[in-house]
């Protein structure tokens, strides 16, 4: 579980294989885990037969709370590894609830709430002999960017770049949210790039 960085724009990398129906479900899933948090104190059982075969397939998400144009909440999967409907329905429910840099969620707040959800492609491993080298492989607007070294990790959603358009601004936020510093660098830092697609209630 991740805690994502968000901003308020429209950013597509990615088209995935289901429609806007699909993207209304997934969007209601959420909202609906989110109700059943403040109803029972827990996210909601999924019927995974109930939905589309396309949205049953492991998927990797983040969910994104939004009130009144402020950020409420974030909480993501890097990697797939249950079905989408599933993690779609627990971030929501984590992004509300367990945040650690918001108090939960509150009745009052649901009804001001925005949700986005970002579905992320698999992270690939980058190959760069330097710095430099990662920099030049690195596409503003598009690429999504996961950096580790030992105990250190940090992710920036595509939609980052929206804030931080330039690559070295961009890496340079993204060391010092993985606890480093922002001129720091190590042979040993890994990387993995990935794309990822957008959508809300307001598309």
């Amino acid at each position: 579980m991740e805690h994502g960085v968000y901003l308020n724009h429209k950013h597509t990398s990615l088209s995935p294989g289901f429609s806007r129906l699909g993207q209304l479900s997934l969007l209601s899933l959420a909202r609906e885990s989110i109700q059943h948090g403040l109803d029972h104190g827990r996210s909601i059982s999924v019927d995974i037969q109930s939905f589309a075969a396309d949205l049953q397939k492991p998927g990797a998400a983040f969910v994104t709370l939004e009130k009144q144009g402020d950020l409420r909440g974030c909480i993501g999967s890097v990697e797939a590894y249950r079905p989408l409907v599933e993690d779609v329905a627990e971030n929501a429910w984590n992004a509300a609830f367990t945040d650690p840099r918001f108090s939960p969620l509150t009745s009052a707040e649901f009804q001001l709430l925005g949700i986005e959800i970002s579905v992320l492609t698999r992270p690939k491993d980058m190959s760069f002999n330097s710095e430099e080298d990662l920099k030049q492989q690195l596409v503003p607007g598009r690429d999504g960017l996961i950096i580790r070294e030992g105990y250190h990790r940090g992710l920036f959603l595509p939609a980052v770049w929206e804030k931080l358009p330039d690559v070295d601004s961009f890496l340079s936020h993204l060391k010092q949210k993985a606890g480093f510093p922002q001129e720091y660098w190590s042979a040993s830092i890994s990387c993995q790039k990935f794309f990822s697609f957008e959508f809300s209630d307001d598309d």
